[in-house]
């Protein structure tokens, strides 16, 4: 393979992978038509007040598989939980660094300042002291190269129900995540995912992340009030494109999470799906993609290996990032994505229902009608299979 052909083989399969077949992430506008205005995250429907801490989590038991020469293997992992009060100090969405980044990966340094996008609303405060009690707890992991706060919006929202999420960013995958020192390390993985690396090395060592993050969050002399806070009876986790894969994978090597949730991402994991038994697992995704009449994907065989509860839901003019902060955010800066018909506020309001429903459902056993069948309140959703 040629250097340029290389290089193009690479661009091509991160945006597939990230689910962005077209540069910039967002609509083309020219920087005078951006407003001045803040943004904002929806505000979460729960009764909890938000809290949140961030964690450097590293396993000196693995080795890095992107810089094997790295001392372990790190995360960086956000933690939201329902608070005792909303009288902290606001929580940042990410760093004007980490902004930076992911604005110059996606063609739009020159029109959205970095200010403006990390200085975006999360209705979260940080490091403020948790509410008692025993809590479900729900892990999230982002799509391939993008950073965990594209979930902000999810994991806040779960929390203000009830819920302890932690978002998980995986070093060396996202093209801006900061670490401490102000270290933002570059994504190896986009480089190398396709080349000499496949999909299914990514999946699996997410799961393994994942796992790690539980053995933490669990571990009263590690993390403290947090693991007070957690009920390791209640464990679910979902994620957005791989890491949707990531979430059946770790449920496949971990018998301790007991529900989880694609959002619109392929498997990538040969027989994905064995091995979770009769525990319950959703898929949720643009139906343009992931619609039953399309054989190209996996997600016919996938969920033919399904032997628990399972549900299989298409929305209708979904587009990749539809089930993430970007289309909502995008929209109030007036660049919304012209390929993609459904709004980012319907985008949000469905991923907030269902995925909120699913997790209420089967972490704390509260009936719920909405994941019955097709419902006039969001006449998107479609019911292919059950």
């Amino acid at each position: 393979m040629t250097g340029r052909s290389r290089t193009s083989r690479r661009t091509v399969l991160t945006a597939l992978l990230a689910g962005a077949v077209s540069v910039p992430l967002l609509g083309a506008a020219p920087a005078s038509s951006v407003p001045a205005t803040a943004l904002g995250l929806p505000r979460p429907t729960g009764p909890h007040p938000v809290g949140r801490r961030t964690l450097h989590l590293v396993d000196r038991h693995r080795s890095d598989p992107w810089v094997p020469a790295a001392r372990g293997r790190e995360l960086m992992v956000s933690v939201s939980y329902p608070a005792r009060s909303s009288d902290g100090r606001p929580a940042a969405y990410m760093t004007e660094s980490e902004a930076q980044r992911l604005l110059e990966v996606k063609g739009l340094a020159g029109v959205v300042p970095a200010a403006t996008v990390a200085g975006t609303l999360t209705h979260a405060q940080a490091d403020t002291p948790p509410a008692p009690g025993r809590r479900p707890l729900v892990l999230l992991s982002p799509g391939f190269s993008m950073p965990r706060t594209t979930l902000t919006a999810l994991a806040g929202e779960l929390a203000a129900r009830g819920y302890v999420v932690a978002a998980v960013d995986h070093a060396y995958e996202s093209v801006g995540t900061e670490f401490p020192g102000g270290r933002v390390p570059p994504c190896v993985a986009c480089d190398r995912v396709g080349v000499d690396v496949d999909e299914a090395t990514v999946v699996r060592g997410r799961a393994a992340d994942l796992s790690f993050v539980i053995d933490e969050l669990t571990d009263r002399r590690r993390t403290g009030a947090l693991a007070r806070l957690i009920d390791p009876g209640r464990i679910g986790v979902a994620g957005h494109s791989i890491g949707g894969a990531a979430a059946l994978a770790t449920m496949a090597a971990d018998r301790r999470v007991r529900a989880g949730v694609n959002l619109d991402g392929g498997f990538f994991v040969p027989d994905a799906g064995h091995g979770i038994g009769g525990r319950p697992f959703m898929m949720v995704g643009a139906e343009a993609v992931h619609g039953p009449g399309n054989t190209a994907g996996d997600w016919a065989a996938t969920y033919d290996r399904l032997h628990g509860w399972k549900r299989w839901l298409t929305v209708a003019g979904a587009g990749h990032f539809s089930f993430t902060d970007i289309p909502w955010l995008a929209e109030q800066l007036g660049l919304p994505d012209p390929e993609v018909p459904l709004s980012g506020e319907r985008g949000w309001y469905i991923t907030r229902d269902y995925v909120g429903a699913f997790f209420d459902l089967h972490l704390r056993g509260i009936s719920q009608p909405l994941l019955h069948g097709p419902t006039s309140s969001h006449p998107e959703v479609g019911f292919p299979r059950q």
